[in-house]
């Protein structure tokens, strides 16, 4: 394996002749998340061979966003690359440099589209979408419409919205029980901020899909799926445009609330795997005290983390959000 600073970062853009929205496909993010970068390149290896020309806008394709991660196998290379993502005057590390490289590359972009898989031994593809149109100063945005329109074409019907509301009550909250101050609550809320975060506070729209297990066989080809679906809707390349998930087949909803690990000594009673229902009222884990941690709604629990660390978070909570596409 080569060292970090022989590691290089790479992009390829293909760019029809018509006038069409600037769309960039990514995948490895995470390094063991290989399911994008083996649909990335296959749909490469269409284009290239000219079963697939690319006629209005461009596609800008990333197969490995983090390539030591990639290298290594590993979730991450010295860190998180889907937190804290900005450009660094002082890199600290690998993903600070991967950040200098790829926060320039998606703010010259209209869309996002980045690939995902999950760690769960079960659980179905889902994606992940933004927030309702808004002048807050949380998470601004103003492209809801296509955003939404785009995520009930790639093939999936989960949606899960709500992310940075419920990442940014969370953080809240821990700075108030520490007396932390405003500066230090701006600068937690920033480690909240990934790849369609930062995406979205340059002015375009972003999904993540979550495509499967890391080691499912048919992740790639939800990927692949995803990526094809996202050309022929926004008329990349000559092809059928897909239809949209009707809304009764959809299941959307939305991160409600978080739930931090207090102690080391907390404990979840089972085993928890995201989307495993919950029933308001249901136990889900024990305090290093002895107190019970219930349910405070019916929904469906979420990024569950038995090896949390400390005031930090442990699981969410999502409960059905019917109005996912009619807002």
């Amino acid at each position: 394996m080569s060292s970090a600073s022989q590691l290089h970062f790479k992009s390829v853009t293909y760019t029809g002749q018509g006038q069409g929205p600037r769309v960039i496909i990514m995948g490895a993010t995470h390094g063991n998340e290989v399911c994008g970068t083996q649909a990335i390149q296959r749909v490469m290896a269409e284009i290239d061979g000219g079963q697939l020309p690319v006629v209005n806008g461009s596609v800008t394709f990333v197969p490995i966003v983090n390539p030591l991660a990639y290298a290594k196998n590993t979730r991450s290379g010295d860190r998180n690359l889907n937190r804290d993502l900005f450009p660094k005057t002082d890199p600290q590390d690998f993903e600070d440099r991967v950040a200098n490289w790829l926060c320039p590359l998606l703010a010259g972009h209209d869309v996002l589209l980045d690939l995902h898989s999950f760690n769960a031994a079960h659980g179905e593809p889902f994606v992940m979408v933004g927030p309702v149109n808004n002048e807050g100063p949380l998470e601004p945005f103003q492209h809801m419409d296509k955003e939404r329109a785009l995520a009930r074409r790639l093939g999936v019907r989960r949606f899960v919205t709500g992310w940075m509301a419920a990442y940014g009550g969370g953080v809240q909250r821990r700075t108030r029980s520490t007396g932390g101050s405003a500066a230090e609550l701006e600068t937690v809320l920033r480690y909240g901020v990934g790849t369609t975060e930062y995406m979205r506070s340059t002015g375009g729209y972003a999904l993540t899909l979550e495509c499967g297990q890391h080691l499912d066989p048919k992740a790639p080809e939800v990927a692949y799926r995803a990526i094809m679906n996202t050309l022929a809707f926004l008329k990349i390349v000559d092809a059928p445009e897909p239809q949209p998930l009707p809304f009764e087949e959809m299941e959307a909803l939305q991160m409600v609330v978080v739930h931090d690990k207090l102690d080391a000594g907390d404990r979840f009673t089972r085993s928890w795997a995201s989307f495993d229902p919950v029933s308001e009222g249901e136990q889900i884990g024990v305090r290093a005290d002895g107190s019970a941690v219930l349910a405070e709604f019916s929904g469906r629990i979420l990024f569950p983390d038995a090896n949390a660390s400390p005031n930090h978070e442990w699981y969410y909570l999502t409960r059905p959000n019917p109005q996912f596409g009619r807002e």
